[in-house]
């Protein structure tokens, strides 16, 4: 396929997404700034390039994206390697999300799940233990992944498309978008939170 063809595709693909779910998009940085605002944290999970992905936006929440301001706790639960391998080899790879959820999230938490095709077990796994401690969960995943993911998410974003490539693309592009809200939202548009001025007070509660 030529880049011109390659690019008609992403945009098109994209173009569908945001008509179809701007609303719960909307609802996804709603969730978002709600769990920080309270003093909540992000867990993000995902396997091979989803697992990157996880990584990226963690990243963008703890340092920053596009202006300056305090962290917010976002963790990527694809990244401690003696975790993932003493459950994948003790007990099983389904279970590699799910037993650190149920050490680390809290309910008001918010955990996102990252799969393009929506049958990662493990991934399914995890977000229904999730629902079941108070947990917001969230799906990003693909056009057939929105059906299988459904039952076990709070919302779910599924990228117009069936292709792996397509939808990670997408995955990406949706949460630049979503952080930059989120930043906007929080550090912008409102009014500073209690989080913030503790964030900004210097050490012994003076500002």
């Amino acid at each position: 396929m030529r880049l011109d063809d390659e690019l008609a595709a992403h945009v098109a693909a994209l173009t569908e997404t945001i008509a179809g779910s701007a609303d719960v998009i909307e609802a996804v940085v709603d969730c978002l700034c709600g769990c920080f605002d309270a003093g909540g944290k992000l867990l993000l999970i995902g396997n091979g390039g989803s697992a990157a992905d996880a990584q990226h936006i963690a990243g963008e929440f703890v340092n920053r994206l596009a202006i300056d301001r305090p962290a917010l706790a976002a963790i990527a639960l694809s990244t401690d390697s003696s975790v993932l391998t003493c459950v994948a080899n003790d007990t099983s790879y389904e279970q590699v999300f799910s037993r650190q959820v149920e050490a680390l999230a809290q309910n008001g938490d918010v955990l996102v799940g990252l799969s393009t095709s929506g049958r990662s077990r493990n991934i399914a796994v995890a977000l229904a233990c999730a629902r079941r401690s108070g947990v917001v969960t969230i799906g990003f995943t693909g056009r057939t992944g929105g059906r299988l993911l459904a039952p076990v998410c709070d919302h779910v974003v599924a990228v117009a498309a069936d292709d792996c490539v397509l939808i990670q693309e997408a995955h990406e592009f949706l949460w630049h978008r979503i952080v930059a809200a989120v930043e906007t939202r929080l550090f912008v548009v409102a009014p500073p939170s209690e989080r913030e001025l503790q964030a900004t007070r210097r050490p012994g509660g003076t500002a």
